[in-house]
């Protein structure tokens, strides 16, 4: 038998059905909110004592045995609101079914550590259920309390309920047979008692009977040999009679106290039943308008995001229809200026050939400018040397007429 692993949750309680709130699955409702890591414990041995200090819950392999076993995270009732979980361990524990073989009857037992957190004796009485997908909780009206279970999965939650109910079936039937028994009993000790005066009587008439038909000596030795007989079987019926009055009177005690127990407890189990039942109708109707509030959110959302994948596409498809129409008015309007175009590429091609023609004339005037230009530049060289000469030939001359107007003078002195 393996145990299963769980996480340890802290409850997020409702206020008014008393039970944890939802389960999130890993992302969708809030409720159960990760407080550590599973812990890794294992089942307890064969022949194993528990852990405490109580004398009456240490409990041996040979008396109580663990019948099923299973890890959830324990909660209790507060005693105070009635309505709100208190967590009862730190992480999450065993918790085991015990039978009892010497007793016959059956408990869920669970400790944390050196603490008993959970001993709960099952009764006929008792029910356990399912309040959310991975809770479930029963009440102890011995231990004035509601213990609640929190389940890593559905599945595990299931088999613990089933095994309960099992549990719950055959503490019902070792009831019914140790009432079947007190009741045999009860009737056998009044039936004996009833019958015992009567043997006697009966014997003590026959005894005088044969007294009277023997009349020796023979018959008063056997007369007395069944007196005594007879005193011996009517001290014995007495103390039996005192014996069997005495167990009468502490099992109808016992069965007032019983009765009394049960009724207690049928009392509160109705009590509870009704508010579970309350608080179950209200519950469902709250999951139920939550999943419907879920579905329309969906749906509504679902709706928002094919709008505006729609809003999207819309766009898209008017930016490239005013694309489009802007082309094919641009387009239209080279249609309209092609013509024209047509008549300018003409007019500007004739122009191109005309301005061929000049640019060939024009090189033409060009490469004669230049032949000109050459020739001009030689016949300025010419004429520079030319001037050069001249202007020798005058600086000559200029010096002769210095020359001669100094002779003219000196003539002119000396006449």
């Amino acid at each position: 038998m393996g145990c299963n692993p769980v996480h340890v949750y802290r409850s997020m309680s409702c206020e008014e059905c008393m039970s944890p709130a939802w389960v999130g699955e890993v992302g969708s409702r809030a409720g159960w909110q990760p407080l550590c890591p599973p812990a890794d414990m294992g089942l307890p041995a064969p022949g194993f004592m528990l852990p405490i200090s109580d004398p009456s819950l240490s409990l041996k392999y040979d008396r109580e045995q663990p019948i099923f076993t299973t890890r959830a995270h324990v909660f209790q009732i507060d005693p105070s609101t009635k309505k709100n979980w208190v967590p009862a361990s730190k992480q999450a524990v065993t918790v085991s079914y015990f039978y009892d073989s010497t007793r016959n009857s059956y408990r869920i037992i669970s400790v944390d550590g050196a603490k008993v957190i959970i001993n709960s004796t099952i009764t006929p009485n008792m029910t356990f259920t399912k309040t959310s997908q991975k809770f479930g909780q029963w009440a102890d009206s011995r231990a004035n309390t509601v213990f609640g279970l929190g389940f890593p999965s559905e599945q595990q939650l299931s088999k613990f309920a089933e095994k309960f109910q099992e549990v719950k079936e055959a503490a019902k039937l070792a009831r019914d047979r140790s009432q079947e028994k007190i009741e045999t009993s009860s009737n056998h000790s009044q039936e004996s008692g009833r019958e015992t005066p009567s043997s006697t009587r009966a014997s003590s008439v026959n005894g005088t009977d044969d007294e009277k038909a023997s009349h020796g000596g023979s018959a008063e030795a056997q007369l007395k040999s069944e007196n005594d007989k007879l005193k011996i079987a009517l001290a014995q019926s007495s103390s039996n009679v005192k014996k069997w009055e005495t167990e009468l009177q502490t099992l109808r005690e016992s069965n007032a106290r019983l009765t009394t127990a049960l009724q207690e407890s049928a009392a509160s189990i109705e009590h509870w039943k009704k508010q579970f039942s309350a608080c179950k109708e209200e519950n469902d109707q709250l999951r139920s308008k939550i999943e419907e509030l879920e579905e329309q959110c969906n749906e509504i959302n679902k709706e928002k995001e094919r709008n505006a994948q729609l809003s999207r596409r819309l766009q898209e498809l008017e930016t490239e229809l005013q694309d489009k129409e802007l082309e094919l008015e641009e387009l239209r309007k080279q249609g309209e200026i092609i013509p024209q175009l047509m008549s300018e590429c003409e007019s500007v091609s004739q122009q191109l050939q005309d301005a061929e023609n000049k640019n060939k004339d024009l090189e033409e005037k060009v490469r004669t400018l230049r032949t000109e230009v050459e020739e001009s530049k030689h016949r300025q060289t010419n004429l520079k040397t030319e001037l050069k000469n001249f202007l020798d030939v005058l600086d000559g001359k200029i010096d002769e007429l210095h020359d001669f107007r100094q002779g003219l003078s000196k003539l002119g002195v000396d006449n």
